[in-house]
């Protein structure tokens, strides 16, 4: 935990936040923690490069990434447990760049909850508060006051009956709980989490995911979250940020950066299970244009978008010259899965040769035709993801408990409305416009 006595970094101009404008002449209001033109080097290599990052005020935002993303070193620039080496951290209204970690207002909980195993669980939550009261007679708080904060910390987070035991005595769940209540009990502006519930069993994972949801709730703080896991992003946020080597990729709300991912890589970390990509062919069609891939009556794709004359004549996707080939993509719970009767063909529902639309949605119209043969089906409870493969690679469709379970050997065909496709550029790996029904 970053121990801090009353903050004192340097106020900064609020109409002057982020640019010249600043957020509040653009309307804004004044962030929780703004990262401005901030790069960090390790030797030659840059691990973080954030030309601007604004977590809104009270927000509970989640960095996400795979390691070595930059998410953690972000999180310890805005702590100051690291030193940019360019640009502005600004928490609140203050200028904290130069700020010391202690005089931040910010309190911070590691993966390993950082307890002293020589104290009891009273004294690991007042610690920073009585080094507080000792360093700072004058304006630190009285004993009245710090037992006042740890009861109500212990209350909060139900360790009232664990408030004289020692860490070695606690369960993960309990010492993850200490660990929140010294950092909450000093009631920082920003409160930044650092991968804490890595630790924890699944069950214990899911219960604390829950925990400081509520927690966040109850205190109305900025909560900065750094996790690898997706699932405990989406559904912990309320402000999401996609970091990959070293740059922030993405940010919005979790189901923004779900349903519209900015780029390929978006696209196949956010969600479990990860979106199929395929690239395919584009050509002109009678109804559109027509996308596919392999060969096979069996492993195919076929899909179809509606008006899209443009795209084949003047690459209205890319903005430019005519593309031949994009980067398709759909979620394995958006696609309907279909297994052909015997003797039926599961090619049955490709384009025709009249240029009639791929029935795509439960009532047609364009959209996407896959086929594939099952190889491996995951049952996990209420839902089963099945996996085939065709021609042009592997895809996966979600399919609930009660439906028809396919097997291994079994022709599956699944149908994806247009509303539910994703287009990207081959080449930068951007999202590209789809054409609307």
């Amino acid at each position: 935990m970053v121990t801090s006595p009353v903050a004192t970094a340097v106020p900064v101009d609020a109409s002057a936040v982020g640019s010249a404008d600043g957020p509040e002449a653009r309307g804004g209001t004044v962030p929780g923690v703004l990262l401005e033109g901030v790069t960090k080097k390790y030797g030659r290599q840059t691990v973080l490069d954030v030309p601007r990052l604004e977590v809104p005020r009270g927000s509970f935002t989640v960095l996400v990434g795979p390691s070595g993303c930059g998410k953690s070193t972000g999180l310890r620039v805005i702590a100051g447990l690291e030193t940019p080496d360019t640009g502005r951290v600004i928490i609140g209204a203050d200028d904290a760049t130069n700020t010391p970690p202690g005089q931040r207002g910010v309190s911070m909980v590691f993966q390993d909850f950082a307890l002293y195993p020589h104290l009891t669980v009273e004294q690991n939550i007042s610690f920073s508060l009585r080094l507080e009261a000792r360093h700072n007679r004058r304006t630190g708080p009285s004993q009245a006051e710090i037992g006042r904060r740890v009861t109500e910390a212990c209350a909060m987070l139900g360790l009232e009956k664990l408030r004289g035991r020692r860490p070695g005595q606690l369960s993960g769940g309990e010492r993850q709980r200490v660990g929140l209540a010294r950092a909450i009990v000093r009631r920082p502006q920003v409160l930044l989490l650092d991968e804490p519930l890595s630790a924890l069993d699944a069950q214990l994972r899911q219960h604390a995911r829950a925990e400081l949801i509520r927690l966040h709730r109850e205190l109305g703080n900025t909560v900065v979250l750094v996790t690898h896991d997706q699932l405990e992003a989406l559904s912990m946020g309320t402000n999401l940020v996609v970091m990959n080597g070293g740059k922030v990729v993405q940010s919005g709300t979790p189901g923004e950066v779900y349903r519209r991912p900015a780029d390929v890589f978006v696209a196949g970390f956010v969600g479990s299970p990860a979106m199929n990509l395929h690239e395919v062919a584009v050509a002109s069609h009678p109804a559109g244009i027509e996308l596919t891939a392999g060969t096979s009556p069996d492993g195919r794709l076929r899909g179809l978008l509606p008006g899209g004359g443009a795209l084949a004549g003047g690459g209205a996707l890319a903005g430019g010259g005519a593309p031949d080939r994009v980067r398709l993509g759909w979620r394995p719970g958006d696609a309907v899965l279909e297994m052909p009767a015997p003797g039926e063909p599961s090619s049955s529902g490709e384009l025709a040769s009249t240029g009639a639309p791929v029935p795509g949605g439960a009532a047609g119209g364009p959209g996407l035709v896959v086929t594939g043969v099952v190889d491996v089906v995951e049952f996990t409870g209420d839902s089963a993801v099945v996996h085939c493969t065709g021609d042009f690679g592997r895809w996966a469709v979600t399919v609930r408990a009660g439906d028809q379970q396919p097997a291994i050997g079994d022709r599956a065909r699944v149908r994806v409305p247009l509303a539910d496709l994703h287009l990207f550029d081959v080449d930068t790996g951007r999202r590209l416009p789809t054409p609307a029904a």
